[in-house]
């Protein structure tokens, strides 16, 4: 691991094709409603970072849920949050900006 490679985020599509292969995970997109419109990753849920406590009442906390947002900044904010609500297998995924698969609208 080189010095860069500390400030280096999530590889997104990676957390991707390790959502899929998990069984029971739930892909988190925290963005606005009108962002997640704007296009998102297919399969995702939308509950945004002001609303995430209604994951209590949608998602058991033993499912691994994968996060992601725009940046990686409100993702980063969500993981804290359901980790504090009890959720232990919480990955960020970090922002889809970094995308590279297909975007559903």
């Amino acid at each position: 691991m080189g010095l860069f490679d500390f400030f280096k985020g999530p590889d997104f599509n990676e957390g991707i094709e390790t959502y899929k292969n998990t069984k029971d995970a739930v892909l988190l997109d925290v963005r606005t409603q009108e962002e997640y419109l704007e296009g998102r990753v297919p399969g995702s849920w939308n509950i945004p970072l002001q609303e995430i406590q209604k994951v209590e009442r949608l998602i058991d906390k033993a499912a691994p849920l994968f996060v992601y947002c725009l940046s990686g900044a409100r993702s980063r904010m969500a993981v804290a949050q359901l980790q504090q609500m009890g959720y232990a297998k919480v990955t960020n995924l970090g922002g889809i900006n970094s995308y590279r698969g297909k975007v559903e609208r």
